[in-house]
């Protein structure tokens, strides 16, 4: 598929490092070179590694590095941090 001229929406469900965000960055620039990216996240923990914004955020957590913030869909939808 050619992205060229046209805009692409990465959505993740939480965006922590920046690390996935940018593969996905990397591997659309293979199809082509798009009008516009936008990143949309459901929950955004900081701790970048990678200077990656997200253009739409659902909520902002304040979290340790050793965390994990899970997301489920099954049924009723829920996002909770395990230690």
């Amino acid at each position: 598929m050619d992205v060229t001229d046209r805009d692409v929406i990465l959505v993740d469900d939480v965006v922590f490092t920046g690390r996935t965000a940018r593969a996905a960055l990397d591997a659309v620039l293979q199809y082509g070179r798009p009008r516009s990216i936008q990143l949309v996240v459901l929950v955004d923990r900081g701790h970048r590694e990678y200077p990656i914004q997200p253009d739409f955020t659902g909520r902002r957590l304040q979290t340790k590095h050793d965390e994990e913030v899970v997301v489920e869909a099954d049924g009723e939808f829920a996002v909770y941090v395990k230690d």
